[in-house]
């Protein structure tokens, strides 16, 4: 079995497998990195505010990458990544709780800026175990790319598999299962999710936590710069 490095400070680190953390500040709490293989990298924005992070970089040469944090919630991660892959986490990406990430097998998650995740969440580009076709041998479930956009909401329990894209200000409601492709400015919904509402948008305050308690129309927000019509 391969040694396993275990690191409980983000800080700037290396070690003579070729494994390192860019962080240029210090963050204590809550922080766990395990790396198993050689030449994996973790970047972390000197202002990022991270709630909670733990990182498995079980095999080689993989890039974790996490923008930085300024007057929205914190970020909360559990991701694992396996050989050659890359997660690219912008900055203001949020999570109520901890999110579950995962990419192996080369493949790329990006997720873009402003983003807001409810919690028990999940963004796989894989399934964890290989499944192949019996007649001819061949896997039928690679692991594949995730795009998610700016300034998109992912509300709890939703979840987003291998090969999904979510467009700039969409919403992947509450509980959905997302395989395919969301357009800009949608609402998607359901198991698996589908469009259900087009030329919307979003904004951060919350109903109960943010005046004015009544917020019929949009005059009650600060405007993001998403308000745009669904592009096909």
């Amino acid at each position: 079995m391969p040694t396993v490095t275990t690191v409980t400070t983000l800080a700037d680190y290396s070690d003579e497998r070729g494994n390192k953390i860019i962080h240029g500040n210090t963050t204590t709490n809550n922080v766990k990195i395990n790396f198993r293989g050689t030449g994996n990298t973790l970047v972390v924005s000197p202002n990022a505010s991270i709630g909670k992070l733990e990182v498995h970089f079980d095999c080689n040469n993989a890039v974790l990458e996490i923008g930085g944090h300024s007057k929205v919630p914190s970020f909360r991660g559990w991701i694992r990544l396996g050989e050659d892959a890359k997660v690219r986490i912008g900055a203001n990406v949020s999570m109520t709780n901890t999110c579950t990430i995962s990419a192996v097998e080369g493949a790329t998650i990006t997720i873009g800026n402003d983003v807001m995740i409810a919690s028990d969440n999940d963004i796989r580009a894989d399934d964890a175990h290989p499944i192949f076709d019996v007649t001819t041998g061949e896997r039928i479930n690679p692991a594949q790319d995730i795009t998610i956009g700016n300034h998109v909401w992912i509300a709890k329990r939703a979840v987003v598999l291998g090969g999904a894209s979510i467009g700039d200000g969409s919403i992947l409601g509450f509980g959905s299962l997302l395989t395919g492709k969301v357009p800009n400015n949608c609402v998607a919904a359901g198991t698996p999710a589908r469009v259900i509402r087009e030329n919307v948008a979003w904004e951060r305050p919350h109903l109960s936590l943010t005046e004015p308690y009544y917020k019929p129309d949009a005059s009650t927000v600060t405007k993001t710069g998403y308000w745009n019509l669904t592009q096909h």
